[in-house]
């Protein structure tokens, strides 16, 4: 594998969450050059990531706080979770580990924001489960290519985006339903994230002016893979979606050649199903 590039949050993301429960200042601003994470060797716990500079910021609420939320450990202990139940990479258990998943769903389902389970966002979409966005972002990962530049289709609350842009240089995520576009980037803005590009648009159109793409991953469930997705993926790149209707698998398309695809079913997943058009 090769070397990750340099962070892309100003602040680590177990740093953004102030220990003491109390609102810090602003943070200072940082230069390019700071410290990043580098892949190791895979292991069951994800590394921790080292601490930024400049002060920290809080993002959680006092009621956050009741619930144990602002606690790097309680992230930790899902990404351990995910690692006993198969998942490998360590820079997708770092990911996991990171990212406070509790700031991208309603206050009312905080306490659950760290089981292994999907919860409801509204618009009749869904946060994936845990499991399932590290199992789709490491099948991406395992193809050996560096991820420069993934494709997101179905930003929903923009967690499964903020995941990935801890292991991809660059992110583009597109959600055909304004409102939750709209949710993304108030959610995304205060990590300050500067890898991810959001666009409100056809995900089954994908975003050809970017093409091609080291990756792409489908958060929803079509009869087939949309033909415009497959011709924007790179030679040697991969594509994980689920397909089906009712009974859906998660399936791994790897192009092997400039009109050759090769197609691998894998698990037993439920997902919304994948739209065309916007709304």
């Amino acid at each position: 594998m090769s070397q990750l590039p340099a962070k892309r949050f100003p602040l680590p993301l177990s740093e953004v969450i102030d220990r003491s429960g109390k609102r810090a200042a602003s943070p200072a601003r940082q230069s390019p050059s700071g410290s990043h994470r580098k892949p190791g060797m895979a292991t069951t716990a994800p590394a921790k990531a080292k601490a930024g500079g400049g002060k920290q910021t809080v993002l959680t609420e006092v009621s956050h706080e009741s619930l144990g939320l602002t606690s790097e450990r309680i992230r930790q202990r899902l990404a351990l979770r995910l690692a006993e139940g198969g998942i490998r990479d360590p820079r997708v258990l770092a990911a996991i580990g990171h990212v406070p998943r509790h700031r991208f769903v309603d206050a009312a389902l905080a306490n659950q924001a760290y089981e292994d389970a999907a919860l409801p966002i509204g618009h009749a979409q869904t946060i994936s489960k845990p499991s399932v966005v590290a199992r789709m972002i490491e099948l991406l990962a395992a193809s050996g290519r560096p991820l420069n530049k993934v494709l997101e289709i179905g930003t929903g609350c923009g967690y499964q985006a903020a995941v990935l842009s801890q292991v991809a240089r660059e992110v583009y995520s597109i959600e055909r339903i304004r409102p939750l576009h709209e949710r993304a980037k108030a959610n995304l803005r205060p990590l300050r994230v500067p890898n991810i590009r959001l666009h409100y648009g056809d995900g089954r159109l994908g975003m050809p002016l970017v093409a091609p793409f080291d990756g792409i991953v489908v958060a929803a469930a079509g009869l087939e893979i949309p033909q415009a997705l497959l011709e924007q993926l790179d030679i040697g790149a991969r594509l994980v979606a689920p397909l089906g209707g009712e009974q859906q698998i998660l399936t791994l398309i790897e192009r092997t050649g400039a009109h050759q695809w090769r197609e691998t079913r894998l698990d037993r997943v439920f997902f919304v199903p994948l739209k065309s058009g916007i709304i």
